[in-house]
């Protein structure tokens, strides 16, 4: 097991470029089992949650091959149904696997699945919907089996936005009979994405990126090529580090119009921002200003970047007000912050941080993913050394991401443990 080592002080400056979007990776590998053939994906990010995908869909039957540049996934033959509880447990995303198993064998047993510890996500809303559209679902030991003998378009909808949710149903809607229409679903860029990718497998899809998507169901789907797109919490998060560091960092193969909320507010705190068609350029104040945030499904502020902005709100000038809507247990990461010195008080879904003229380097816990990206954030402005153990975490989203931030200038290595 490895921990990060973080000397902080040092300003980040300098040019780094973004990984493809583990969110938008996940569904489109996912995807590859819509239609028998070889389909390829190019800016397929090296995670530790691809790794997970790729070995639930081997034991599927599906062939996977790397190359320069693209991955190449053979969804010639499905021989399985089941994604083992060993390796769901680790990742709540293998979820996405129970719509596109449905669609092309008809049967599916998925563990109820793990991954980072900030709250319930709402898997029942999956199941609800592929109900809706005829399947047959019960849980049983841990696992949710689902059949069907076809499914049927319907309108689904959502009582709340949800992602995985969206693209569980798109996935098992493209080859379903008849028309379905998703009502208040997700917004994000990766349901896009995933759009796109479905549309040049031979899927008839519209309204993707606003709250009601329709799609006619075919039989005619074959593999395609599809490039991800790039990490926009990835991008965020360097963002929020440079503005936080007082550095100056160019932020390239980025979308900045999937960052507007981030921007707005990374302005807000006294940075400066240079917007381009692929790249972010920001400038960090000599001061970090208080700003408040609310979490929002897209296009709002991401709750996957709240606890980041958090770290940076800890050294700001006053208080600060950080709303989280989107997951009830999103502030874990507040108690390894305070070992560091920083000033929060938690009241239900809110909490509010007194800046702080300097945090401090301590030993730390990543909890989860996104709190994992907060604690390296705040090792960069801390005095002395700080240690962040668990990063596992980290290396399910982030890709390489020490030695990216040590390309800016900022001292930061691993150990083993």
């Amino acid at each position: 097991m490895d921990k990060m080592m973080i000397t902080g002080g040092r300003p980040l400056k300098g040019t780094v470029k973004v990984s493809g979007a583990k969110n938008a990776a996940l569904p489109a590998i996912a995807a590859c089992l819509l239609a028998p053939g070889k389909n390829i994906l190019r800016n397929i990010p090296r995670l530790r949650d691809v790794d997970t995908i790729r070995k639930i869909m081997t034991q599927l039957g599906v062939e996977f091959t790397d190359h320069d540049g693209f991955i190449e996934v053979d969804a010639g033959t499905v021989k399985g149904y089941a994604a083992p509880y060993e390796l769901v447990k680790t990742m709540r995303a293998s979820i996405l696997l129970l719509g596109p198993l449905l669609a092309r064998s008809g049967r599916a047993k998925i563990s109820l699945p793990g991954g980072c510890a900030i709250g319930e996500r709402p898997v029942n809303l999956h199941l609800k919907a592929l109900a809706a559209m005829g399947a047959d679902l019960y849980l049983e030991h841990g696992y949710v089996n689902a059949r069907s003998s076809g499914l049927k378009g319907t309108t689904i909808f959502f009582d709340i936005p949800t992602v995985t949710g969206t693209e569980n149903i798109m996935m098992a809607a493209v080859t379903a009979h008849g028309n379905t229409i998703i009502k208040n679903a997700a917004k994000e860029p990766e349901i896009k994405d995933l759009a796109e990718m479905l549309r040049s497998m031979g899927a008839f899809i519209e309204g993707d990126g606003t709250d009601t998507i329709s799609i006619q169901g075919t039989s005619g789907l074959k593999p395609a090529e599809h490039f991800v797109i790039p990490d926009r919490i990835e991008a965020g998060t360097f963002a929020i580090a440079a503005a936080m560091t007082g550095g100056d960092v160019t932020i390239e193969k980025c979308r900045p119009e999937h960052l507007t909320a981030v921007i707005e507010k990374v302005e807000a705190s006294g940075a400066k921002v240079i917007q381009n068609e692929d790249s972010l350029s920001v400038k960090g104040p000599s001061t970090i200003e208080s700003v408040d945030v609310k979490t929002m499904p897209f296009p709002g502020f991401p709750t996957d970047l709240q606890a980041q902005f958090m770290a940076c709100m800890c050294i700001a000038k006053g208080w600060s007000m950080i709303r989280e809507t989107i997951f009830e247990n999103r502030f874990i990461h507040v108690s390894e912050l305070k070992r560091m010195g920083a000033v929060i008080e938690i009241n239900g879904n809110q909490a509010l941080v007194k800046g702080q003229n300097q945090l401090q380097g301590a030993p730390v816990m990543a909890t989860d993913l996104r709190a994992s990206a907060s604690l390296v954030l705040a090792g960069l402005v801390a005095g002395g050394t700080t240690e962040v153990h668990r990063i596992y975490h980290l290396d399910r989203g982030y890709e390489a991401l020490e030695k990216k931030f040590a390309a800016l200038g900022a001292s930061i290595w691993r150990e083993k443990v």
